[in-house]
């Protein structure tokens, strides 16, 4: 592992921008794939298209976040076991690792191809939306297996301090998707179905190109066919990641309640909700970056035993977080018309995506705070937590204030889009809390790396 990967020395500050940026950039490549599918249909397409993508982006991001937060696990795991020095133990773990990826993505596509008609319908889908709603979920569905191994094969990487192999494979797949969306949607009309089925080839194009570049990568551990097998005794990156997948999952769940309350002030609204959704997916780049920065980062640093470090990373994390979403939040809350104006013509339809984006705006700064404290959280394992806040934010606050909002008469989608910062504040101030019950407990006992992760 060379220097750059190496987070236990070093300037923390231009380690942690030099890891976080591919990261952004990768996650921004991630963003341009649903924001070009609705930007082609927008321009290409119908309303009712509009409608369709965004309804069924929101469903497949469910499945996705609950995924990427699963291998959240494996990136923490990998990190500690490096900084302890104990890197020879991760081949086991990553065959396993395989073993339960493969056998899960199998699951994920029955249940979404099969349910993709009630999940539809539950999100109360517009009508003249409903069957192109469904069309995109299931043929999304037909690709899960590649959703479930792109992440994986990032958060391997990711573990192990290399940041700039997973933006590779996105950009490779981001490529493929744009020349796949223009051709499907642009040239031979296929609509949704070409938006589907452009983002279900990209995904796989990715995976294959992504494998025969690790074969001549480089890594600190050994792993060969032998190790894939299922082994439940050895299911650590579970105990990590499944309470991060089960707050995903329900966090999810709320956005996609939101979507369908959204939804029953008609195709206008449900199309500016979609357009919004977009652009708020790109500003949301930045916090998501440091929290996934973050992990690794604290993790290698807890196997070292420098908790000092970990501490000044966070910190660092929440000041370029905070700096960069001030800029964002204040061109959301004034000229959130043009934004929305990339993605549709439809001037009903940039009105209303405008309005959701002027009340989400202060958003931009506040999930950076948030952020950093989970990514320092899950740096220590302490995933649980990070349950529990987000779920409480979603369903004690953020859903039940959404849903008052919008049975309001003449609703607006101002005061709905409000609900989202109002939960982060009193989730940022559970946070100061639990911080200072963690360094307590930290300063009363002299831990090892191991021990640190229980307290």
């Amino acid at each position: 592992m060379d220097n750059s990967q190496d987070f236990t020395r070093g300037s923390i500050l231009k380690k942690l921008v030099i890891y976080m940026l591919p990261v952004f950039a990768a996650l921004a490549l991630q963003a341009a794939y649903g924001a070009i599918d609705l930007l082609i249909i927008g321009k290409f397409g119908t309303v009712a298209g509009i409608s369709g993508v965004a309804t069924g982006g929101n469903i497949m991001n469910l499945f996705i976040m609950v995924l990427g937060s699963l291998t959240v696990g494996v990136t923490v795991i990998m990190g500690q076991m490096i900084g302890s020095g104990n890197a020879r133990r991760i081949g086991p773990i990553l065959g396993n690792a395989v073993a339960f990826f493969g056998i899960l993505a199998l699951v994920l596509t029955v249940v979404v191809v099969v349910f993709a008609r009630p999940l539809a319908i539950v999100m109360q889908a517009p009508d003249e939306a409903l069957d192109l709603t469904v069309e995109y979920v299931r043929i999304c569905g037909y690709g899960f297996i590649f959703i479930v191994f792109y992440n994986f094969i990032s958060s391997i990487f990711r573990g192990i301090g290399n940041s700039r192999l997973p933006l590779l494979f996105v950009f490779i797949s981001c490529v493929v998707n744009v020349g796949l969306d223009l051709l499907f949607i642009a040239v031979f009309n296929m609509n949704v179905a070409g938006a589907a089925w452009a983002t279900v080839i990209a995904q796989a194009v990715s995976v294959v190109l992504s494998l025969l570049i690790i074969r001549g990568a480089e890594a600190p551990f050994s792993f060969s066919i032998k190790d894939i097998r299922l082994n439940i005794h050895n299911l650590g990156f579970v105990s990590i990641g499944t309470p991060l997948a089960i707050q995903s999952a329900l966090t999810s769940l709320t956005f996609l309640a939101l979507c369908a309350f959204i939804n029953r002030l008609g195709l206008d609204a449900s199309s500016g909700y979609g357009v919004a959704q977009k652009i708020i997916a790109f500003i949301m780049l930045i916090p998501i970056s440091i929290m996934q920065s973050m992990s690794p980062f604290v993790a290698q640093n807890v196997g070292a035993q420098k908790e000092d470090r970990a501490k000044r990373a966070m910190l660092c994390g929440m000041g370029i977080g905070a700096s960069v979403g001030i800029i964002i939040s204040l061109m959301s809350f004034f000229r959130g018309d043009i934004l929305a104006s990339w993605f549709a013509d439809d001037p009903n339809v940039i009105k209303m995506a405008a309005d959701y984006l002027k009340g989400f705006a202060p958003e931009a700064v506040l999930t950076s705070f948030l952020f950093s404290f989970n990514g320092y959280f899950n740096g220590h394992s302490k995933s649980m937590f990070v349950m529990i806040l987000g779920i409480s934010q979603a369903i004690g606050i953020r859903l039940p204030l959404s849903y008052i909002m919008s049975i309001q008469p003449n609703a607006s989608l101002t005061w709905i889009g409000f609900a989202v910062p109002v939960a982060t504040v009193l989730g940022i101030i559970a946070c100061i809390f639990y911080f200072g019950h963690l360094q307590k407990r930290i300063k009363q006992q002299c831990l090892s790396p191991e021990t640190i992760t229980n307290v």
